[in-house]
């Protein structure tokens, strides 16, 4: 019983402090450093709670897939409630079982009282007239006064007992009162987050309508700041310049900077994160099934297939790979294995492009590159050690897709038949060791985390680094106001678009779209802080920026389409995994 009445208050206490509307108070720091432990991290997971959801609610379209986290949290308090109606019941029960116990002590505490005070009237003559010596006497008084401290005990304990039975019941009815306040929130609170997800979905609709409904000028805008394109390591510089790393000091603050994990596609095989593979004891085939799964490595292939490379002729198959200049001839840790890999991969590539030489190949990177001379070297090792290896998929060679840098995510695809795994690309097979121990890191990536501000030609329509001052990252947060309007989202430009992209347009300026966002709903005028929170999906979910607003929160998705429309330059986000790094 005193189990189940301990159990029961702490649930009782619990629920008390469970104000689970959308915009309750977080519970004292006071309340949470003194008592039960289970209360304490009850009140620590409740201001946790609330301190999530008003951030959701802050943003003007919130994450279904944080909402839906909230409402499993919602349904265990709504758990507990019924856990601690089911114990009051049993209290109640136990109550009703002590109650008809205690009548049968009231009559006998009736008894024992009327027997008590007869006993002391009559005792004093009774012990002289019956006791015929004095040992008799002291005898008799003694055991009278046994039976009368028993009695009284007897007394006093039934006396407490029905005290405490009082006050039991006062209990339970509170807390029956309490549970049904509680229910009443939970009820409360489960309607408003149906809401807010029903809201949510329309959203992600409204958001997709509105991104196809964009101009012209800016699906191009996009196509061209966004990371469209083919990238891998092989004819492109292995090092950046310091402007593009998070140590750089831009020489104001607060300043802030938009930071990509990998670029482009980030499908099939990243080619740092194999380089990162091999240098930590991974052979090529095991390289190649980490990003392509259990596909067959068929190592007979035929060899005597011809591709035909536009513009410039017809070379047999292993000839074609010793030419393609897709990795560094200098990754050779591991005896090559990043470099068996890659040629496994280029083979599988063209074969699959062609339908095994039936069709042509582009020389470029939208296929692969291509020169017509033998690269040589370590590259050409690789290429004769991995003879007639290709991955086949139903017998047909896999369409093997590769680039530079995923960031330590891949994405999975599907050809052939076959889905690549995908996932986090690092050493302990998930997010937990992200980005420490990702195997991009490991190789030392200069793209596994980078902000750009030039394009693949060096342009930087004179900016010397991606840092954005506070007033030009309050501008893109008012460029997102005025797109969640959906109205004039044209002027969604950057404000140097016309004399940076040499096209025209009608960028607003910042003062323009600090008014209209005003008009809005309110302007941001100034940003002192941001902080990122990270999918499991490999991409940046929510972002919270602290503003002369308060909390500013906008969905990962929401922020990577407007930061690209809006950021001055060629500054731009290469991947939606990515980061705001603030100095």
């Amino acid at each position: 019983m005193r189990k189940i009445k301990a159990s029961l208050l702490v649930i009782i206490l619990a629920i008390a402090v469970l104000k689970i509307h959308p915009l309750a108070q977080p519970v004292g720091a006071k309340e949470c450093n003194e008592g039960d432990p289970t209360l304490q991290q009850i009140c620590l997971d409740l201001n946790e709670y609330n301190r999530r959801l008003q951030m959701l609610v802050a943003a003007t379209q919130p994450l279904e897939s944080e909402l839906e986290k909230l409402d499993a949290q919602l349904k265990k308090i709504q758990a507990a409630i019924t856990v601690a109606n089911q114990k009051i019941g049993l209290l109640e029960k136990d109550i009703f079982d002590r109650e008809v116990k205690m009548e049968l002590q009231r009559e006998l505490l009736t008894a024992r009282i009327r027997s008590l005070y007869k006993r002391a009237r009559q005792y004093s003559l009774l012990t002289l007239l019956l006791s015929s010596s004095v040992n008799d006497l002291l005898r008799e008084l003694s055991y009278h006064q046994v039976i009368a401290r028993e009695d009284r005990e007897i007394i006093l304990a039934v006396s407490r007992e029905v005290v405490k039975l009082e006050q039991d019941k006062v209990k339970v009815e509170k807390a029956k009162e309490s549970l049904a306040a509680a229910q009443k929130i939970a009820d409360q609170q489960a309607e408003f987050l149906k809401r807010e997800i029903t809201k949510a979905k329309a959203y992600q609709v409204q958001l997709s309508q509105k991104i196809a409904e964009l101009t012209a000028k800016q699906q191009a805008l996009l196509a061209e700041k966004t990371g469209t394109f083919q990238t891998t390591v092989g004819e492109v510089p292995l090092a950046d310049d310091p402007a593009s790393r998070p140590d750089f000091d831009p020489g104001f603050s607060p300043a802030f900077a938009a930071f990509s994990f990998g670029a482009p596609h980030r499908k099939g095989m990243s080619q740092y994160g194999a380089w990162g593979r091999a240098k930590s004891g991974h052979s090529a085939e095991e390289i190649l099934r980490a990003y392509y799964g259990g596909l067959e490595i068929k190592k007979d292939y035929s060899t005597s297939i011809n591709i035909n490379v536009r513009g410039y002729g017809t070379v047999d198959i292993e000839t074609y790979v010793k030419r393609v200049y897709e990795m560094p001839g200098s990754w050779t840790e591991s005896d090559s294995a990043a470099l068996k890999a890659q040629a496994v991969a280029a083979r599988s590539y063209a074969l699959a492009y062609t339908n095994n030489g039936t069709g042509s190949i582009c020389a470029t990177e939208s296929c692969q590159v291509y020169k017509p001379a033998n690269k040589g070297g370590a590259w050409d090792a690789a290429v004769d050690a991995t003879r007639g290896w290709v991955l086949v998929a139903s017998g047909q060679p896999f369409s093997a897709w590769y680039a530079a840098s995923s960031g330590g995510f891949n994405y999975a695809y599907t050809g052939g038949g076959h889905t690549t795994p995908g996932g986090w690309d690092t050493k302990c097979g998930h997010q937990g060791c992200w980005t420490n121990d990702a195997y991009e890191k490991i190789a030392g990536s200069p793209w596994f985390y980078k902000s750009w501000y030039k394009t693949r030609e060096g342009k930087t329509c004179g900016r010397s680094h991606p840092w954005l001052t506070q007033e030009e990252m309050a501008d893109i947060l008012n460029a997102i106001i005025v797109y969640r309007s959906g109205e004039e989202v044209e002027h969604i430009l950057p404000v140097d678009y016309v004399s940076c992209f040499g096209k025209s347009g009608e960028p607003w300026s910042a003062e323009q779209m600090r008014q209209e966002a005003g008009r809005r709903g309110g302007a941001v005028t100034s940003v002192s802080g941001v902080e990122v929170s990270y999918g499991t999906d490999g991409q940046t979910s929510r972002l919270v920026f602290s503003t002369n607003r308060g909390s500013f929160a906008v969905s990962g998705e929401e922020f990577y389409e407007v930061f690209s429309l809006r950021a001055p330059g060629k500054i731009s986000l290469k991947s939606r995994l990515f980061n705001i790094e603030r100095k």
